[in-house]
């Protein structure tokens, strides 16, 4: 008698499913329904996305995903790494001759790298995805198989595909191929079963792209573009991009006269008048808070000699990124990118007993780091960077409540401007310094911080500094895009190769511990975000210009300065707009520049009936000098 060999899965209700041993997940949703099976896209199995094709293990937990989880990111990445490839396909029929390099889904949408015989332009986009359009149109489907290595790297030799040569010879494990039409890649998948479920498909944009990340090797060009299972899915995220293009911080920051860049200081921002007058608001914020929980402004040097970066252990893992200035003797010095090696060097500059701690040291200093010029962008982006940085050295027993207190001042700080951040764990990185014992510590002791203040978050593997375990804190903004802000990281390797220690109720030297910290994270990118979460609309007291006077005539334009000059004596920021011409266009100036409070005065306004308008209101209200100062400073947090 033969005994069949099986395997058994679970579903998501509970059920279990014995299958022939060697079924997929396909398999296992036509033994559910045939419905079932023509609209799965994805397998999870034990909670890991998985090609349906792919033979199921037995005892596994099984989960189908179907056109019907369009919202779902592990079924739109299926969908949007298969339009990936059919781009692919269509571009090696356009244009003979072009290498194919890598094409995986991304936040949003995909990309493909590309080496072309002849450069390309944004006009071509149309008809490489006019190509897609007539491919979807057709119908494809995706085969897999499984080739040993040899194999594959024979294939593609023969097809002149240097750089997928160059993927089989570097990757790990098994190599599988993916066909589709009359296109083959090396990929490990997963894939659709064919391409029915692509109901909208976009290019995006044309960018350059570095082969594999590295500056050193040849520069490809990258198609973006996107794909959903609904058209109405894509209109909405097109919608989304115009709002974002709309409220694009680099655009808004030349419309509002906030800031500008120049080629000649690459990836460092000028700022104007009105955006310091953001930049200094926050700073206001900053130190004043920081006061408030018992910081100590500090201000160390910008330059260092490498000894510095070599003791923190920076110059084996950051030099690329700092600015190095050799000397006639041939020492070599470097800008900082960071404050914490100086603040080090402060602590240790003096003998501390355990009486003294914590010692909290806070210093926004100007940092400068060599970022590519590739990926500046904006003020998100930059070479110049203002970080609201602090450092508090404290005893291993004073760690949590000093955790907890930049949980607590982080909460506070963003609830000002209802951001909601999300934490991510990043833990010890290959390159750490120190013992797994070390990095089991300060890591349990931010779970343990992250659990007593009941904040989700989730890990990043092998994301932490080099020198301890961070929370990161990501935001979304009002257009729901996720940005990294602040941080929180727990040290005992940095000081410990300072040799710093403090002196115990023992008379014996202690070591210290350190939390590094930054809740705006950078000055520059926490501006660019607010100005595009806020559209350029910002609430009251962060506004650049607050109150804008204008006079009606000639004859009002000295009453209209005197005003200009009384608000400024009530802390208020106010200009006037006394230029020729007419007033209703220098309102709809004031709108375009949204200014929050517009006083219009002529014959009959007084200090005490002064005609105001309000930014998105209907109409002019009464209302004396005095009570707009107070109104004003009521809506300010360092009121």
């Amino acid at each position: 008698m033969t005994i069949l060999a099986s395997v058994q899965v679970t579903l998501p209700d509970g059920a279990t499913l014995e299958l022939a041993d060697g079924a997929s997940a396909l398999v296992a949703a036509r033994a559910i329904g045939p419905k079932l099976a023509e609209q799965a896209v994805l397998a999870r199995v034990d909670g890991e996305v998985r090609d349906l094709r792919l033979a199921l293990p037995d005892g596994a937990r099984l989960e189908l995903l179907t056109t019907r989880d369009r919202d779902d990111p592990d079924a739109l990445a299926v969908l949007r790494h298969s339009a990936a490839h059919l781009l692919a396909e269509a571009v090696r029929r356009l244009y003979p001759g072009v290498k194919v390099a890598i094409g995986p889904p991304i936040a949003n949408g995909f990309y493909y790298d590309f080496a072309f015989p002849e450069p390309i332009r944004e006009e071509d986009l149309a008809a490489i995805e006019a190509e897609v359009v007539r491919e979807l149109s057709e119908g494809r489907a995706w085969e897999r198989v499984d080739v040993d290595r040899g194999e594959a790297r024979a294939r593609f030799e023969g097809e002149g595909e240097t750089y997928k040569v160059e993927l089989v010879d570097t990757a790990e494990g098994d190599i599988s191929l993916y066909t589709q039409g009359d296109f083959t890649d090396l990929c490990r998948g997963p894939h659709l079963q064919d391409s029915s479920p692509i109901g909208a498909f976009k290019l995006t944009g044309l960018a350059g792209a570095y082969w594999r990340g590295d500056e050193r090797k040849a520069q490809l060009t990258r198609i973006y573009g996107t794909a959903f299972f609904t058209k109405k899915d894509l209109d909405a995220h097109l919608e989304r991009l115009e709002l974002a293009r709309a409220n694009d911080h680099r655009r808004l920051g030349t419309q509002l006269d906030l800031f500008h860049f120049d080629e000649r200081s690459p990836g460092s921002p000028f700022w104007h008048p009105k955006g310091m007058a953001i930049f200094n608001a926050l700073d206001d914020l900053r130190r004043r808070e920081n006061a408030r929980r018992g910081y100590s402004e500090v201000k160390t040097p910008l330059i260092y000699d490498k000894a510095l970066w070599v003791t923190s252990g920076h110059w084996e893992k950051f030099r690329e990124n700092m600015f190095q200035i050799p000397v006639d003797d041939g020492q070599v010095f470097a800008i900082k990118p960071m404050n914490c090696p100086g603040h080090m060097v402060m602590f240790g500059s003096q003998l501390h007993s355990y009486r003294d701690l914590p010692v909290r040291y806070a210093e926004a200093a100007p940092l400068h780091r060599n970022e590519l010029a590739g990926t500046l962008h904006g003020l998100t982006r930059v070479r110049y960077v203002t970080q609201d940085d602090a450092h508090i050295f404290c005893t291993r027993e004073q760690i949590d409540d000093e955790l907890d207190g930049c949980l607590e001042f982080l909460r506070f700080l963003y609830a000002i401007f209802d951001i909601e951040p999300r934490a991510e764990l990043s833990t010890r990185p290959d390159d750490k310094l120190g013992s797994d014992a070390e990095w089991d510590f300060t890591e349990e002791k931010l779970i343990e911080a992250l659990a007593r203040h009941e904040i989700e978050y989730f890990v990043g593997v092998g994301e932490g500094s080099f020198y301890g375990p961070k929370i990161d804190l990501h935001a979304t903004d009002s257009l729901g895009r996720s940005w990294q802000l602040g941080t929180i990281q727990l040290d005992a390797q940095m000081p410990a190769r300072f040799d710093l220690t403090y002196m115990g109720p023992d008379n014996r030297e202690h070591p210290i511990f350190v939390v590094h910290r930054a809740f705006f994270g950078s000055l520059e990118r926490f501006i660019g975000i607010l100005i595009e979460h806020y559209g350029g609309a910002f609430p009251v007291w962060l506004a650049p210009v607050q109150v804008r006077a204008l006079p009606v005539a000639d004859v009002h334009r000295e009453a209209a300065g005197d005003l200009l000059g009384a608000l400024g004596l009530g802390g208020v920021r106010a200009d006037v707009d006394d230029r020729d011409e007419t007033l209703g266009k220098r309102i709809r100036e004031a709108e375009l520049q949204k200014i929050p409070y517009v006083v219009v005065w002529g014959d009959r306004e007084t200090r005490d009936a002064m005609a105001v308008r309000r930014r998105g209101g209907q109409g002019v209200e009464s209302m004396s000098m005095d009570s707009l100062v107070e109104e004003i400073a009521e809506q300010s947090p360092l009121s």
